[in-house]
């Protein structure tokens, strides 16, 4: 990582830092995962819609394009679809934990996407967080079905995280995600349709869902993933990725304090954790002083 990429990868954590909470809104809001993540779609797209408009910024982009960014719609609604279900049924700490996965699965992926070699420490580091993982589910097994749905979550994630990195090239990040949250309002509409889910008890809301809706949507969704897509910028996929391994992090003191009970894991656990957190480091210590050859 380059100096004049520091302010991005600092903007990077303050953003990471707000997903973080975003789990543990996640399990303060009462209703179904997917009832969930369409009320945040749809607000968050409103959000962005009306500053775009007070921006003055351009509806505009070419129809392939258009449609690249319709899938990645879909992408982002099955992968908060999947991961606040894996929070119902599990808890904050052992979805977040599972996130860790998500840096091995882009040092993979990512040479594809992007055409260049596989970098030895890329891998390294997330054989690294899967050992601690593992170290993890040795000792918190009874989530096991939490684990399934964060992991597909995070497969989710990494590839819609690679094809935004293409697209930031090109168009302005917030008229990026516009478009894609408005694409995943669009699918999870049709689903709800079909499933004739749209009844007067679906927008009968408590005043605590609504006020946590409109944090999330507000603050951890328009505000922190337009500001997601804008640091790939200066940083690269698996950068990103790796960094959001601090989201467990977060989380996990964020929801020990705020909601307590079930989130107080074992030692083991949190041995795990702090494996992530040094992996982490040490890939910013890498990337300041290793460029590799093209």
């Amino acid at each position: 990582m380059r100096n004049d990429n520091l302010t991005s990868y600092l903007n990077l954590h303050l953003i990471v830092f707000i997903w973080g909470f975003t789990a543990i809104l996640g399990a303060l809001i009462t209703i179904p995962a997917d009832n969930l993540v369409w009320y945040r779609m749809v607000l968050a797209s409103g959000f962005l819609g009306l500053f775009l408009i007070v921006k003055k910024k351009s509806f505009c982009i070419p129809i392939k394009e258009l449609m690249q960014l319709v899938f990645v719609g879909l992408l982002i609604a099955l992968h908060w679809i999947f991961f606040f279900q894996a929070i119902h049924i599990s808890n904050v700490s052992i979805t977040l934990s599972v996130f860790s996965l998500g840096a091995f699965f882009a040092s993979l992926l990512e040479p594809i996407f992007y055409g260049r070699k596989v970098l030895w420490y890329e891998v390294f580091f997330g054989l690294i967080i899967i050992a601690g993982l593992f170290l993890i589910l040795q000792v918190e097994s009874g989530y096991i079905y939490g684990f399934y749905y964060a992991l597909v979550s995070i497969i989710l994630g990494v590839l819609f995280t690679l094809i935004n990195g293409k697209l930031i090239a090109k168009h302005d990040p917030s008229v990026i995600t516009f478009y894609e949250f408005l694409s995943g309002v669009f699918f999870i509409s049709f689903y709800f349709i079909f499933q004739g889910k749209f009844t007067l008890d679906f927008f009968v809301l408590s005043l605590n869902n609504w006020f946590f809706l409109f944090i999330l949507a507000s603050v951890c969704t328009a505000y922190a993933f337009t500001a997601s897509v804008k640091v790939m910028r200066k940083l690269t996929p698996y950068t990103v990725m790796l960094t959001t391994n601090l989201e467990p992090v977060y989380g996990i003191v964020l929801a020990y304090f705020i909601i307590g009970g079930k989130e107080k894991m074992s030692t083991e656990f949190y041995i795990g954790a702090l494996i992530i957190v040094i992996t982490v480091i040490l890939n910013g210590i890498i990337k300041h002083y290793y460029k590799p050859k093209k």
